[in-house]
């Protein structure tokens, strides 16, 4: 396993229509780890980070994406860009690394099912 740690943002989307997310910090991340370890520490940790409402803490997270990648360009989407969902979901087999993510990547972290409907109607509630 690889010892490069990073440090890696995590947008924890709770509504795609209201605009409505939280940042999270995770430093030391090892990107040699699976998608799907990554995304069971943030399911255990996000429960207990102080200072998130509990909507945050208790809602049902399963998918990550690529927003953001050091020196590289932003999209103007808000919360997510719905765009190159094949390149910028991550794999759960795959490693961080592989996958993409680097230090100081930003991941949206939310759940599919919402994210499909969104992407099928794309409007915004406010």
């Amino acid at each position: 396993m690889s010892t490069e740690s990073s440090t890696i943002t995590v947008r924890l989307v709770r509504s795609f229509e209201h605009r409505n997310f939280r940042p999270v910090v995770y430093h030391g991340v090892d990107l040699g780890q699976t998608v799907q370890q990554f995304i069971a520490f943030v399911q255990k940790d996000v429960p207990s980070r102080t200072g998130l409402p509990p909507p945050f803490k208790n809602y049902k997270y399963d998918t990550m994406k690529i927003i953001h990648q050091a020196h590289k360009s932003k999209t103007g989407e808000l919360v997510v860009s719905l765009e190159d969902d094949d390149k910028l979901i991550l794999k759960e087999d795959s490693t961080l690394k592989a996958a993409g993510v680097a230090n100081e990547t930003e991941l949206a972290f939310f759940c599919e099912e919402d994210y499909r409907n969104y992407k099928a109607n794309p409007v915004s509630a406010w």
